[in-house]
This record gives C-alpha cells, sequence and structure tokens, in this order.
C-alpha cells in the first residue's frame, strides 16, 4: 500500500526571513521531502496550503485510507529531516495498521508527533 505525505508549503518557521526570495520555510521543506520521495512507489507526496498548524511548523500529514494516520510538525527544513519523513512514510506503508513500532522510527522524526488520527469508517 501507498502512503500520502501532505506538505503544509505555507508554514513559516519563527526564523524564517523572506530575503527576497519568497520561499517560505515549507515550500522549501516540500522540495526537499519531494526531493527524497522521487521514485519510490511506497510513498507518495502533494502540497497543501496550511495544515493549521503555524505554531510548529513545518508540519507535515501522514495518511493513508484505513490506517492511523499522523500529523508531524516543528521540522527545521533540512534535507535529513525530510529524509527522515519519507522513511517514517515508508514503514507507515508497510504497517497493516498504520502504526509503526517507536523502535524503528528514524531518529529524526521522534519528539515531532503532534497528533494521530483513527481511520475513517469503511463507507457501508
Amino acid at each position: 500500500m501507498t502512503s500520502m505525505i501532505t506538505i503544509c508549503d505555507t508554514c513559516k518557521r519563527d526564523d524564517w526571513v523572506e530575503g527576497g526570495s519568497g520561499v517560505t520555510s515549507g515550500e522549501a521543506f516540500a522540495q526537499m521531502v519531494e526531493a527524497a520521495a522521487s521514485g519510490r512507489g511506497d510513498v507518495r507526496t502533494r502540497r497543501h496550503s496550511c495544515l493549521m498548524g503555524c505554531n510548529r511548523s513545518c508540519n507535515v500529514a501522514i495518511q493513508a485510507a484505513g490506517k492511523l494516520n499522523y500529523t508531524l510538525g516543528e521540522f527545521e527544513p533540512t534535507p535529513e529531516a525530510a529524509q527522515a519523513v519519507v522513511e517514517y512514510a515508508a514503514l507507515h506503508a508497510q504497517s497493516e495498521t498504520g502504526q509503526v513500532p517507536y523502535k524503528t522510527w528514524p531518529q529524526e522524526v521522534k519528539g515531532h508527533f503532534v497528533t494521530r488520527h483513527p481511520p475513517l469508517p469503511a463507507d457501508e
């Protein structure tokens, strides 16, 4: 199964300064996550403007149908953090329920979990 990483592209960390580039912290992180996920069959990415976690930017959601879904935040937009998000999403994709054993989490995602959502009920 495939897991989706939804990346907030409007996040601006407290230390964000436009500097004329117009690139938000979220856009920079989205580019890094997309690059880390490129070519993978088990993880897809998409961008969304505002996940409403502004006090914890940069934010991502990891989702799949019928599985537990997670929101993570307070990332620095670095390639290492982006790679860790993709690695966690791949573990999520492999899991039948979406729950991933803590001991297998990439170090860079530990301490970044904000919420866990139960799967939506199946249509009857």
